[in-house]
């Protein structure tokens, strides 16, 4: 028996004027003299349509939805329609609260105990587990779809499959696959792809190996596996053999893939190499996601003259925020102030509006290049301007630059008015470093002690405070530092070397 949810509705639901003006308008006066001309048994079939219609063309939208869920339940009309069941139970298990399918399901188990549910009823249902990753419930969906006599329906496993590599059930997935007596190429995908998400990168791997009809969304999904999992040489060689010797063609999803993996390494001839493959396919002049991921990779191979180049190469009409937003983060990553901040106001110049990255990125940019004022000023039009309420990475930004330009007690003030719902150690643990460049002890006590009453088991702070100490000629009380530090057992980071 599955567990019971609390209704997301009210006890006795009424379908509002507003749909009923939403069904009329979509009719034209003629078609509503037809429709009131029509039996009984044709209107009702007419309605049923219209609903469900009107489903599919919304099927993100919550209040249609419930709407629809509502007068059905109320006029009675599901226990005639399992097609219009499961249109409404489809929209809730893509939503944003994919927990209304389970409710329907069980209300209409309780309304109409002699309703069917066909194959599709419990795909969607397993999909709404699938979202919710919830393990113990999507077990009991495959305990019901077995009884159902669904145990060899394609859909239906292939959907099981997902939700059990979604859920994290493992085992249960692999039982799941392997005893399946029919797959077909979305059954290995769903399988290859959602194992190399979850991590398990070699599984997928041989599964990937083993599959007789690979097709680009088996190459994405194991590019993109091995990039999340930091083997980023292994996502380029897989990408090579791919359209070297297998000759198929990478698409925008594997672009996306692949230049995170460039960009780790850092090569830029292997980020012009596929900049330029790119533009013989034909990716960069149809898709701006990854023209902005071109951008960003050209910055973190520490080339911006390329990552500005192609900027200027896109179209006013194709550029977008995340364009701009790439650009001014290269800058600042590069500590290229001025460039940043010339960016910022040629964007806002084009009638962009910057959004909070945008803000953290050219603030950013502000403390890489020492420039105070303009950060304040960026701050605050931020602020007052933009009506856009900081986080504290902004706060991080400014305490950041402050410090770095040895105006700490500025940056302690802004530490102390940081909200204490977002206030944290490492903002802190940026002002203590400033402390310690510029010999601070005071602030860099005062500092100290905010941070170990937030957290007191990391080393580091000890360890900088105590070097602060050490400066300032206080040997006894960076000695006692030392000393509290082992009886606290704080966690050192082990040193390392490059060579």
């Amino acid at each position: 028996m599955l567990k019971s949810t609390n209704s997301p509705f009210p006890s006795k639901p009424k379908f509002s004027v507003w749909f009923f003006r939403s069904l009329t308008s979509f009719l034209s006066p003629k078609q509503n003299e037809a429709h009131l001309s029509l039996s009984h048994q044709h209107k009702q079939n007419y309605k049923k349509y219209f609903l469900f219609s009107f489903l599919n063309e919304n099927p993100t939208n919550q209040r249609v939805s419930k709407q629809v869920h509502s007068h059905l339940i109320t006029t009675a009309s599901f226990s005639h329609s399992v097609r219009l069941f499961n249109a409404v139970l489809r929209c809730y298990a893509v939503s944003e609260n994919p927990k209304d399918a389970i409710f329907l399901y069980q209300q209409i188990q309780s309304f109409y105990l002699y309703f069917k549910f066909d194959s599709f009823s419990y795909a969607f249902l397993i999909k709404a587990c699938a979202s919710l990753k919830d393990l113990a419930l999507g077990k009991q969906f495959h305990g019901v779809e077995i009884k159902m006599g669904f145990e060899s329906h394609l859909y239906v496993q292939t959907v099981l499959v997902n939700m059990y590599v979604e859920s994290g059930g493992l085992v249960e997935c692999k039982k799941v696959f392997d005893e399946m007596p029919e797959k077909n190429s979305v059954t290995w995908n769903v399988m290859i792809t959602g194992l190399a998400k979850q991590g398990y990168v070699e599984f997928a791997r041989f599964l990937f190996e083993k599959m007789p009809d690979r097709n680009i969304v088996s190459w994405s999904g194991m590019i993109d596996g091995y990039t999340r999992m930091n083997q980023h040489r292994e996502a380029l060689g897989l990408f090579r053999r791919m359209v070297a010797d297998d000759g198929v063609d990478p698409s925008e999803i594997t672009f996306l893939a692949i230049l995170p993996a460039v960009w780790n390494i850092g090569d830029v001839k292997i980020c012009r190499l596929i900049h330029g493959y790119g533009e013989k396919r034909g990716f960069l002049v149809s898709d701006i996601r990854v023209m902005n991921s071109l951008i960003d990779t050209y910055a973190k191979c520490g080339c911006m003259g390329s990552a500005l180049r192609f900027f200027d190469e896109i179209s006013t009409d194709t550029k977008n925020l995340v364009s701009w937003t790439s650009l001014i983060s290269g800058f600042a990553m590069h500590g290229m102030g001025k460039e940043a901040v010339e960016s910022f106001e040629r964007m806002e110049q084009e009638g962009w509006k910057p959004n909070r990255v945008t803000f953290v990125s050219v603030l950013n940019a502000c403390s890489h290049g020492f420039l105070v004022e303009e950060g304040l000023k960026f701050f605050k039009k931020m602020v007052n301007e933009y009506q856009i309420l900081p986080d504290i990475k902004h706060y991080g930004c400014l305490v950041d630059m402050l410090g770095r330009t040895g105006r700490l007690e500025e940056a302690e003030k802004i530490a102390l008015e940081i909200p204490s719902e977002i206030s944290n150690e490492v903002v802190w643990r940026i002002l203590l470093g400033a402390c310690s460049f510029y010999g601070d002890v005071e602030m860099g006590e005062r500092v100290t002690e905010k941070i170990m009453e937030m957290e007191r088991g990391y080393g580091g702070d000890y360890v900088l405070m105590s070097n602060i100490l050490v400066g300032a000629g206080r040997f006894a009380d960076a000695q006692r530092l030392r000393r509290l530090m082992d009886e606290r057992n704080a966690i050192k980071v082990a040193g390392s070397s490059l060579t």
